[in-house]
């Protein structure tokens, strides 16, 4: 039986309301994802948050303890959710899906497995094909494609009603295909977030918390964004001073003194739920889907384990050590070429040729190929004249759009974005994309 009690899986309603709730889509449009129980309009709430027991009460324990606990529960978990079916299992260069791998060869499930990557990028999908040849499984290596999302905007706003944006999630590319190759997704979403620290100290005051919280949930030009609109709409007072109060209130009725501890809760309780949980829905639209990381036992389990056996990601990497070494010496892609036996020798000085190398190689796709190398979700949907015509469309040929989002302010961000700094405000595109396509299809509903 799946237990997702702590964290939802549905991060999102399907209610159309009435009346458009301003204030909560500035935090949207700030942060990419809704907060606390907000939804696109006044009358309707989402209902998901009520009674997340999270704590802190950590017991007394060892390393070595620790992770055997975490295996015991972890295989018990997996194999409960698998058990008599054929597992769909996406593999990356990671540490997440590795465990996964790790304990269903060792429960000794069927597995499909797969790894995409960027078309005109780097290699991203070696790391999962070796560890699905250590584990003697079929494996598909994958390509995201330029453009592919134009065909498929539509369907996202079907699948997510428009609840988190639609160019990062590039699993919607490939789940429909996938799906048909087993019976669940097994995924490993949420385990880089219980199995680290926040990388602060424990003791760190609530305001040093606060300033962590808003640097880990802003992105980039959001928050330029919402205060533009904040003031086209008339609103009462400063959106940033808003927004400080606000999320100090959350943060503040989090009963955690531990400062890596409750910034753990907050992110589980709010950005897990509202954004992560969304975009699950871009696999369970094709397919049931499974999440051990998510189990109410696994969450219960991480509140009981001491910090400092939870930073740098020790008890993932000493169950992958001494329980496959194997997929262990499989390089991790952070801090490739190394793996999980040497990779504290990430930052030493020998690991600059390895640095130069892949520069090298950028370089030559890009000056003497003549492709510009992809590195981010949203170059492929952005970028080139046929991309740029589709976004336009969306943008200046949408009169729903319109009626909520300034004009002048819409044709500022775009001008930003092709003229200025693409990273930075990317984040602003692809968030008034995903609000044009919800209310040019919600209109039609």
């Amino acid at each position: 039986m799946n237990n997702y009690k702590i964290i939802p899986i549905k991060g999102f309603p399907t209610i159309k309301g009435n009346t458009f709730d301003r204030e909560a889509i500035a935090f949207w449009l700030a942060t990419g994802f809704m907060l606390g129980n907000d939804t696109f309009y006044e009358d309707i709430k989402w209902d998901g948050l009520k009674g997340q027991p999270w704590s802190y009460h950590p017991k007394e324990t060892t390393l070595e303890k620790a992770t055997d606990d975490f295996a015991k529960l972890f295989e018990g978990i997996i194999k409960e959710q698998t058990e008599g079916k054929e597992v769909i299992l996406p593999l990356s260069g990671g540490l997440d899906s590795r465990t996964l791998a790790v304990a269903l060869r060792r429960v000794g499930a069927k597995v499909h497995s797969y790894s995409y990557g960027f078309e005109d990028s780097f290699d991203e999908t070696s790391y999962g094909k070796k560890i699905a040849k250590l584990a003697g499984w079929s494996f598909d290596d994958l390509k995201i494609k330029r453009g592919y999302l134009w065909d498929k905007v539509a369907t996202a706003f079907e699948i997510n009603h428009g609840y988190s944006e639609y160019t990062h999630p590039r699993q919607f590319a490939v789940a429909e295909e996938m799906s048909k190759k087993g019976d669940i997704f097994l995924l490993g979403h949420w385990g880089d977030v219980l199995f680290d620290d926040m990388g602060i100290a424990d003791d760190l005051d609530f305001e040093g918390q606060l300033k962590i919280v808003k640097k880990k949930i802003l992105k980039k030009g959001g928050l330029e964004l919402a205060s533009d609109l904040w003031k086209s709409w008339n609103m009462d007072g400063e959106f940033e001073v808003l927004f400080d109060n606000r999320i100090r209130t959350l943060l503040a009725a989090i009963p955690i003194e531990n400062a890596n501890a409750r910034i753990r809760a907050f992110k589980s309780m709010y950005w897990a739920t509202r954004w992560t949980s969304t975009n699950l829905s871009f696999f369970s639209h094709y397919a049931p889907i499974a999440l051990p990381y998510y189990d109410d036992r696994m969450c219960k389990f991480i509140c009981s384990i001491p910090e400092k056996f939870l930073a740098g990601r020790q008890i993932q990497i000493e169950y992958i050590r001494k329980y496959a070494p194997d997929m262990a010496k499989v390089s991790w892609q952070s801090k490739a070429p190394y793996h999980l036996f040497n990779h504290h020798k990430y930052l030493a000085n020998h690991h600059l040729p390895y640095r130069i190398a892949m520069k090298l190689k950028q370089l030559y796709q890009e000056k003497i190929l003549g492709k510009p190398l992809v590195q981010r979700n949203w170059e492929l949907q952005f970028l080139g004249e046929k991309n740029d015509s589709e976004l336009r469309r969306w943008l200046f040929e949408n009169p729903e759009l319109n009626q909520l989002i300034p004009s002048g302010i819409i044709e500022n961000y775009y001008q930003r974005f092709v003229k200025g700094n693409k990273i930075h405000w990317s984040h602003s595109i692809s968030m008034l994309l995903t609000l044009g396509v919800m209310l040019k299809k919600t209109k039609q509903i």
